[in-house]
């Protein structure tokens, strides 16, 4: 089975539009990593447009993309927070977070209207943003004798790993980071070394 150890994010933060009816949509994507994140800048555009009517978004987190949301903010259901999202998922796109904020013209838009103005507001917005691809890693920790070093750091050297962390005494420890899909055969070279011990730390 193949694993999937890539992701496609946004670098930089990005602005579109979108008018109709004297109805004005600002969009703005944003790179974000964790719900913190989310929030943080959720609150940041809200005070900057705070006297838009509606401040609607969408987002997805996690390599594997299973965490999103999206969010109409006031406008009839499924007309706003949807298609931000569809916009973000139809790039296959992840740890990105769009928010369009409407000023409201005076004249209603219908819901056929106001799906295409947040659908078109963010797609100008994911328009303007550089995406770029980043590889899943898994970070590990070994424990072992300082006897072992050489056997240790010629598998780092052949896989062509990480270092995060080392700390070389007598007994020796070393956080390495290594493409997700290497993975088990890294450590199933390490695990032969007699005595060293490995452990799973995190994946990011």
């Amino acid at each position: 089975m193949l694993i999937s150890d890539s992701y496609k994010t946004i670098s930089n933060s990005a602005e579109g539009s979108y008018k109709d009816k004297g109805s004005k949509f600002i969009a703005i994507a944003s790179p974000v990593s964790t719900e913190e994140d989310v929030k943080e800048r959720l609150s940041e555009i809200r005070n900057k447009y705070h006297d838009a009517r509606h401040h609607c978004y969408a987002y997805v987190l996690g390599f594997e993309k299973s965490e999103f949301r999206f969010n109409d903010d006031g406008e009839p259901s499924g007309t706003a927070g949807r298609p931000i999202y569809g916009q973000i998922n139809s790039r296959d796109l992840t740890n990105t977070l769009v928010v369009v904020v409407r000023y409201f013209g005076g004249v209603k838009l219908g819901v056929r209207g106001l799906i295409n103005a947040y659908k078109a507001a963010a797609a100008d917005a994911l328009d303007q943003v550089e995406i770029v691809t980043k590889t899943v890693n898994e970070i590990y920790k070994l424990e072992f004798d300082y006897l072992m070093m050489n056997s240790v750091m010629k598998i780092i050297k052949d896989s062509n790993l990480k270092i995060l962390s080392q700390d070389f005494q007598l007994d020796c420890a070393l956080e390495y980071k290594v493409r997700k899909k290497n993975a088990i055969l890294v450590k199933e070279r390490f695990l032969k070394i007699n005595g060293l011990r490995i452990n799973y730390l995190s994946t990011n």
